[in-house]
């Protein structure tokens, strides 16, 4: 059974990722996961100087996911290359770093400096950032600012560039779309959408910083669509995220035109998820009497 996929240059084992902010430096799930199996791992959010995030509470759980706003606390980008790549590049595995800042310089830099390590295959760019010098509006939410951000990363590395898009814009195509042309060798998304919960017995807001991500089961039809839109838009690769906690669930994003699923919710509730999809998708292509992954992505019938 042949489940290697490509994405821009680089190969994957298969088509099962996690995602950056829900599988630590993968250190933490070492004892839970067979780190060798996944397709890759896609670190938590790095920054040029360490970042304590947001004050408690962070996380609140929903019926069908949870709100976050954990404010991309990490360790710095010099902590991360000294305390963290060193077990990460003993990894048979691919090792994407996910990045982040408020300025186009700050992530130009965060590529510089990650560039030219052994055991980084690829970058990718949280463009759902507050860009503070334009009144904290994220750059992923205009086309031109999307397309700043991802033409200086590109022009400050030569690893791979993907961009991580928000869903929360009227148009995500025409975001995609802006990322393509500024250079980005595959997209990601979706990110979280914006969400809020209030605990009535207090009154208060369930988090602190009052708005946060949600995440999880409940928006899978939304990422499911958006992914479908995106990958009949643009000709990059296209990689699904949005509340995959099974193989069926990857298995429609795979249909619908992603190349590769990232599991991000289900990590929490099920460490071993990802090992869990890699085992259906198998059973599925055995059952299809399909012997590479290759022959369903895309294979929506209409």
């Amino acid at each position: 059974m042949n489940l290697q996929v490509k994405i821009g240059e680089l190969r994957f084992a298969n088509p099962v990722l996690t995602a950056s902010g829900t599988f630590g430096y993968a250190t933490e799930f070492a004892q839970y996961v067979d780190l060798k199996r996944l397709g890759g791992v896609i670190v938590k959010g790095i920054s040029l100087e360490p970042r304590a995030g947001n004050p408690p509470p962070r996380i609140a759980e929903t019926p069908s996911g949870m709100l976050n706003s954990i404010g991309l606390q990490n360790v710095g980008v010099e902590r991360f290359l000294k305390g963290k790549l060193p077990f990460l590049r003993e990894l048979d595995t691919r090792v994407i770093v996910n990045i982040l800042g408020d300025s186009v310089e700050e992530y130009a830099e965060l590529a510089e400096r990650l560039s030219g390590h052994r055991g980084i295959d690829a970058l990718e760019v949280n463009i759902s950032c507050p860009n503070v010098k334009n009144g904290g509006v994220a750059f992923g939410i205009i086309p031109e600012s999307a397309a700043a951000v991802t033409a200086a990363v590109t022009n400050s590395t030569d690893l791979p560039v993907i961009v991580k898009l928000t869903p929360n814009v009227t148009d995500v195509t025409e975001i995609a779309r802006a990322v393509e042309e500024a250079g980005a060798d595959a997209v990601s998304l979706i990110n979280t959408l914006l969400g809020m919960g209030i605990d009535i017995a207090t009154r208060k807001p369930r988090l602190a910083n009052v708005v946060g991500g949600l995440s999880g089961p409940a928006i899978k039809p939304v990422a499911l669509r958006m992914v479908w839109q995106v990958a009949a838009a643009i000709s990059i690769p296209v990689i699904g995220i949005g509340g995959i906690s099974t193989a069926e669930d990857a298995i429609e994003f795979l249909l619908a035109g992603a190349r590769a699923i990232q599991v991000g919710t289900a990590n929490f509730t099920n460490p071993a998820a990802s090992e869990d999809i890699i085992d259906g998708i198998i059973d599925y292509l055995e059952e299809e009497k399909e012997d590479s992954v290759e022959n369903i992505i895309g294979g929506l019938q209409m």
